[in-house]
């Protein structure tokens, strides 16, 4: 589990955005950007190229939420 704290102020490195905490898939997802980062052994591996990117469902699915 991330520190609260931590998330407050974490932003997606792409394009500044909000992340949203994913916790069944240990991600941090930007929205903005279409980018799920991953988060391993407590830590945010906040790198372009270490993300995935979500796709429209996924997209959808936490507009939705």
């Amino acid at each position: 589990m991330l520190d609260k704290k931590l998330l407050s102020i974490l932003v997606c490195p792409v394009t500044k955005g909000p992340l949203i905490w994913d916790a069944p898939n240990n991600e941090l997802v930007s929205l903005s950007a279409g980018l799920a980062y991953p988060v391993r052994d407590d830590i945010p591996v906040m790198l372009e190229g270490e993300a995935r990117e979500i796709t429209l469902a996924e997209k959808e699915a936490w507009q939705n939420k």
